[in-house]
C-alpha cells in the first residue's frame, strides 16, 4: 500500500493513543526521536525521518510488536526511499548489535525494551554482528537506536508533528 506524506502524519497522530508499554506515547516518543537525531545529527534528514517513523509499525498494527520494524518500512519505503526504511526495518537489530557488542549498553535500556529484546531474540550472533558492521550505514543505525533509547522523557517539549511536514515533502521529492 503506498501511502501519501499526510497519511503517514494521521498514523503519526494516531500514536498518542499507544505507549507500548513506556511512560510516554508513541507520538511524543517518535517526535523526541525525530528532535534529537535533528540536534546530534543536523544535516541528515532521512535519519531524523526515520527516528520519527520507526515506531509507525506499531501505530499500524498494535499487537504485532515482533515485526512493527518491518511493517513501518514497509509502509514508508515508496514514499522516502530505501534508506529511510532500511535504518526503520534494522533499528531493533541495532538493539541487539549494540548488546552484543556494548557491555555496558544493555544497562542504558528501559525495562520495557529489556523485556522486547528478549522476545526480538536477545543479542546477535556472530554472522549477524559481522553482517551489520560492514554495512555502510551502521554509525546511522546506531544513531537512531542510542536516541531512540533517548526519547522517552515524560514532559519534554519537542513540538507538534507539524514541525516535520516540509522534510517529509522534501525527502519525498527526492525520492521521487
Amino acid at each position: 500500500m503506498e501511502m501519501d506524506v499526510e497519511q503517514i502524519l494521521e498514523i503519526l497522530r494516531n500514536g498518542e493513543a499507544l505507549d507500548d508499554g513506556e511512560p510516554i506515547d508513541l507520538l511524543q516518543h517518535s517526535l523526541q526521536c525525530a528532535t534529537l537525531l535533528a540536534e546530534r545529527h543536523p544535516g541528515d534528514e532521512e535519519l531524523q525521518l526515520a527516528g520519527l517513523l520507526h515506531d509507525l509499525g506499531t501505530v499500524l498494527r498494535p499487537r504485532a510488536n515482533a515485526a512493527h520494524a518491518t511493517i513501518g518500512a514497509a509502509a514508508i519505503e515508496s514514499l522516502l526511499g530505501s534508506r529511510v526504511a532500511w535504518l526503520i526495518a534494522h533499528h531493533v537489530d541495532a538493539k541487539r548489535y549494540l548488546v552484543a557488542t556494548d557491555p555496558e549498553y544493555r544497562a542504558r535500556l528501559s525495562a520495557r525494551s529489556i523485556e522486547t529484546l528478549e522476545a526480538q531474540g536477545g543479542p546477535l550472533d556472530a554472522a549477524s554482528v559481522a553482517a551489520l558492521d560492514a554495512h555502510p550505514d551502521l554509525a546511522a543505525l546506531v544513531a537512531l537506536r542510542k536516541a531512540d533509547d533517548d526519547a522517552k522523557v515524560i514532559g519534554l517539549d519537542v513540538g507538534s508533528v507539524d514541525r516535520w511536514i516540509e522534510p517529509l515533502h522534501e525527502v519525498s521529492r527526492r525520492v521521487r
